[in-house]
């Protein structure tokens, strides 16, 4: 344990009343009809603050992305219940509003020129160890943020991270509660086991027993339901050689991609930061002071190292590394693009204080050639092209199977083949047929009782399929034949079981009553002895170990207490307690320091929780 501690610290007149109702109802109904147009595009609001559909949207889709990728490539996505994903992504917008708003009411802050730091920092934001706009873009693009939401996101990370840390850091545990935690933790038992084995070869099972088994559990055997499929599917590929692109598509998707490219600036700066020690005017005469030595022939990385407030830069002589348009503060941006290379600016005011700001280098974006990027562009325009009419002719696959009978026809008229599954149950089986959302369709009321087709299912971003039940197999009672001998081995290990119970049982009682000595429990055979076992002692049944710490101390020394444990193997095991060893001499300072870190944080843990909890309990929160 001490070495698990260790490594993982860290919701009366008639006319009169008509009246009334009539008049609460319009009123209410008026009101119901605004509350709802109003929300419409809310899924909750938290002390008055509300959280968006697009948030929850995008909420879902980033739980999406985290589960399949933990799950791996061959997860099959539709085993993911979206209401389920709803629900638990509303829930942590909650949780996350909540935390949001106490750590604001705490006063926790987190300035700009920090985060911006944080920005440029971020190892997934760098080339060649320093800050690229391009990537950081590329980045942030695919977690579904602009610059502009994902600094918002980064900020409320680090303020919620502040609560966490300020609860969870500020809790502490006395020298008393270490020490007692620390005897228990160390505690050792010696005890002794006498194993009482379910034997199954002692059992014996009559024809009888097996038919009043089958009888009573009828309901256990019965075949499975199950059901065959008609299905026709579509494939996004079969279109790709349908589409085409024309050469002005082609030139005019060149020359966008080209515009994108962007000359990225290496600027180095030295900032003397607004602050409550230093107001306006003084950080501007001190950033002109500095200009001052610049002019004097004084070296400008020199100059950063000892007087910037950027640390993130300062021990760098102020280099920022190169970045594109869009990265910087507007003003400091204006002035950088104004600048030849090699030159200093005059001092520059942004929201972070005053800047000096030499550009070190222009690096120029290199364009590449129609014919390098033609194959990418045919590709590009025709997967933009492809996944439209993908959709149209889905759609038109979908109409075609709602209005016909059958899959005859909606098959004839786009040119594909009805192809037929193998029988499956409500468990799903193999292929098609283990697709969560193929099975949920196969077995709804519309498709399997009402016989219709289904809507069109994606299976996966390239394919799509309509279905109806072909053939419903009916669960059936199955005959004593066929489940007899899987009936025998049950009830052989229910029985020997129970007997080992029985037998361990009434040796415990005669034991606690000292009616049989310990030697002459065992009827031949041996009590497995071990000593001063911990309660991680290895080569033990946890189930065994559970229940010898749970066991009360020997009332005198030299006596034994008792208790009973079944196995999942069905043996009964005599646990006999001989005796409990408390650790001596003081706690040494390692071990006194690493347990008081592992409680600390547990309850830190515990009062960060209950801080939650009660942000809840006190919060006005509707979900819409």
């Amino acid at each position: 344990m001490l070495q698990n501690i260790r490594d993982n610290s860290q919701g009366w007149i008639a006319k009169t009343i008509i009246g009334l109702i009539v008049v609460l109802l319009a009123l209410t109904g008026i009101e119901a009809i605004f509350t709802s147009a109003s929300n419409s595009q809310n899924a909750a609001e938290v002390n008055g603050e509300k959280i968006t559909i697009n948030q929850l949207g995008q909420a879902v889709e980033m739980q999406r992305r985290q589960l399949l990728q933990q799950l791996g490539r061959d997860f099959d996505a539709s085993l993911l219940d979206e209401k389920l994903l709803r629900e638990a992504a509303l829930k942590g917008l909650i949780e996350r509003t909540l935390l949001l708003q106490g750590a604001i009411d705490a006063k926790f802050a987190l300035s700009p020129q920090a985060l911006d730091q944080l920005i440029l920092q971020t190892p997934e934001f760098l080339v060649d160890g320093k800050f690229d706009a391009a990537r950081f873009d590329q980045v942030i693009r695919q977690l579904g943020y602009t610059r502009m939401q994902f600094r918002q996101m980064l900020e409320q990370e680090m303020l919620i991270g502040q609560l966490r840390a300020g609860l969870s850091g500020s809790a502490f545990v006395t020298d008393a509660e270490v020490t007692a935690f620390a005897r228990l933790e160390k505690q050792t038992r010696d005890f002794a086991t006498l194993t009482l084995k379910a034997d199954s070869d002692a059992v014996q099972l009559s024809s009888d027993d097996i038919k009043a088994y089958y009888d009573a559990q009828a309901s256990q055997f019965m075949s499975p339901e199950q059901v065959v499929l008609e299905y026709v599917e579509l494939k996004k590929d079969a279109f790709f050689d349908q589409v085409e692109v024309s050469d002005e598509e082609l030139q005019s998707a060149y020359e966008n991609e080209i515009a994108n490219l962007a000359e990225q600036r290496q600027a180095a700066h030295i900032l003397v930061e607004v602050s409550d020690s230093l107001d306006d005017e003084q950080a501007k005469a001190k950033i002109e002071q500095v200009q001052k030595r610049l002019q004097q022939g004084e070296d400008f990385a020199a100059l950063a190292k000892e007087f910037s407030d950027d640390p993130g830069s300062a021990a760098n002589g102020g280099d920022l590394g190169f970045a594109g348009p869009g990265v910087y503060d507007p003003a400091f941006e204006e002035a950088l693009y104004a600048l030849d290379e090699g030159r200093v600016s005059a001092p520059v005011r942004s929201e972070f204080g005053w800047h000096l700001i030499k550009l070190l280098a222009v690096q120029a974006p290199e364009v590449p050639s129609f014919a390098s990027l033609q194959d990418k562009l045919v590709r590009d325009l025709k997967t933009s092209k492809l996944e439209r009419r993908f959709v149209e002719v889905s759609k038109q696959l979908e109409d075609a199977a709602f209005e016909a009978s059958d899959l005859a026809q909606p098959a004839q008229e786009l040119g594909l083949e009805v192809k037929t599954s193998e029988a499956f149950g409500r468990e799903g089986g193999e292929g098609l047929t283990a697709n969560r959302q193929v099975i949920q369709a196969a077995f709804s009321a519309e498709v399997l009782e009402d016989g219709s087709n289904s809507n069109a299912i994606e299976l996966d971003p390239n394919t799509v399929v309509v279905l109806r039940v072909k053939e419903h197999r009916k669960p059936e009672q199955l005959a004593l034949e066929q489940v007899e001998e899987s009936i025998r081995e049950q009830l052989t290990r229910v029985r020997a079981t129970e007997a080992a119970k029985a037998e361990g049982e009434a040796l415990l009682a005669s034991l606690n009553d000292g009616k049989t000595p310990v030697e002459q429990a065992g009827s031949g055979q041996t009590w497995d002895v071990v000593e001063a076992a911990t309660r991680s002692q290895e080569g033990v049944e946890p189930a065994v170990l559970q229940a010898l710490f749970r066991m009360p101390k020997p009332s005198a020394a030299g006596q034994s207490t008792f208790a009973g444990v079944t196995l999942s193997t069905g043996d009964f095991v005599v646990v006999r307690l001989d005796g409990v060893s408390e650790p001596e001499g003081p706690l040494a300072d390692e071990d006194k320091a690493i347990y008081s870190r592992f409680l600390a944080s547990r309850s830190g843990q515990q009062d960060f929780a209950a801080f939650r909890k009660q942000l809840e309990a006190e919060a006005d929160i509707e979900r819409f």
